[in-house]
């Protein structure tokens, strides 16, 4: 398949997330832990992924794959805790129903308290609303908000990144080869924000292009075993020379399974979320970088800023949050500059 764009961090599919997609020419879908798929028996079912798969194919669209079970099935396996065993069989259940009904891509992160903003509405480009990060409003103790968890009690003990690492590991021997014989991938997120400060009493790891290089490491080769890569975290850690080392390298492992296309404003300990093309990056520069290093899957837009008509639902995690103004500019910017890309090596579409 050729590089492409589809709509994605998808909560909740239905309808009026099925019109978007169309509308915006679109032919295929993530879904972002979907409330679609019932949580209650610790893992996802065959019957429920089989028929999520028959609605989008309904619609007349495919789904690229699906990112993030539900937090209660999987934290215990990120902070080493009792009962991490359980969950990484039903992890393994997952893998296999995933696979049965032809959803080949799993997505993943070890952020064990997630992803931490200090300012859910920082003003952007003409007013939209942006999120924002300062690592000097941790340190002063300031409320912090997040996206899905807002920490309110640190961990504890709290968890080292020795400890964080052993965890990895322990996650990485069980499930990858479930996964290399289901035909499955799994694609690792990066941690964001990347800051070696722990957050929450919990160490962050995959901080640096190194800490990710390290993490394909330790999947001794496995084709199972890819990276999500999230431009905007990686952005995060050094601008443009941090995404282009990280492009470099596992472009070339052929180990990217596909990309979250977002820009920000400033690198660690402090930035900014903003429209594409007014942050860190050039990216027509970071598309064509894909391109040249053989990247041949997937693309969706990222945390997108609130325009106006998305400010009423911000947060909200329906469909009708969903910020639709600010992915139509997003995913439209992409499209552009995937065509024109194709054009330059004299195709429609690289």
């Amino acid at each position: 398949m050729s590089m492409r764009i589809a709509l994605g961090h998808i909560d909740t599919y239905d309808d009026r997330t099925a019109a978007f997609a169309r509308q915006l020419g679109l032919t295929s879908v993530q879904l972002h832990a979907p409330s679609n798929l019932p949580s209650d028996a610790g893992y996802w079912t065959y019957p429920d992924l089989r028929a999520l798969q028959d609605r989008c194919a309904r619609d007349g669209l495919t789904i690229e794959g699906l990112e993030n079970v539900p937090a209660a099935q999987f934290d215990k396996i990120q902070r080493g805790a009792a009962g991490r065993d359980e969950q990484i069989e039903n992890y393994q259940r997952t893998i296999r129903n995933m696979a049965r009904a032809g959803i080949f891509l799993l997505g993943y992160h070890f952020i064990t308290t997630y992803v931490w903003r200090t300012d859910m509405r920082a003003v952007g480009r003409g007013g939209a609303r942006v999120t924002a990060f300062d690592l000097a409003d941790v340190g002063a103790g300031n409320a912090l908000a997040s996206y899905k968890l807002t920490p309110s009690e640190p961990i504890e003990p709290p968890i080292t990144a020795e400890q964080m690492w052993a965890n990895y590991q322990y996650f990485l021997d069980a499930v990858l080869p479930v996964a290399e014989e289901a035909g499955m991938r799994l694609a690792l997120h990066p941690d964001d924000p990347p800051v070696d400060a722990p957050l929450g009493g919990a160490a962050r790891i995959f901080t640096t292009p190194a800490a990710l290089k390290e993490g394909h490491r330790r999947a001794n080769g496995s084709p199972a075993w890819g990276l999500n890569l999230c431009l905007g975290t990686v952005s995060e850690i050094d601008g443009h020379r941090s995404v282009d080392e990280v492009i470099d390298f596992f472009g070339r492992a052929n180990a990217i399974s596909y990309v979250h296309f977002r820009d920000v404003k400033g690198t660690v300990p402090a930035f900014t979320e903003c429209f594409l093309g007014e942050g860190n990056l050039d990216p027509a520069a970071v598309m064509a970088r894909l391109a040249s290093v053989g990247f041949d899957g997937f693309i969706i837009d990222d945390h997108t800023p609130a325009m106006s008509d998305d400010l009423d639902t911000w947060g909200d995690t329906s469909s009708a949050g969903y910020c639709s103004r600010g992915r139509a500019h997003a995913i439209g910017y992409l499209q552009g500059i995937l065509t024109a890309c194709g054009r330059v090596r004299g195709g429609r579409e690289s």
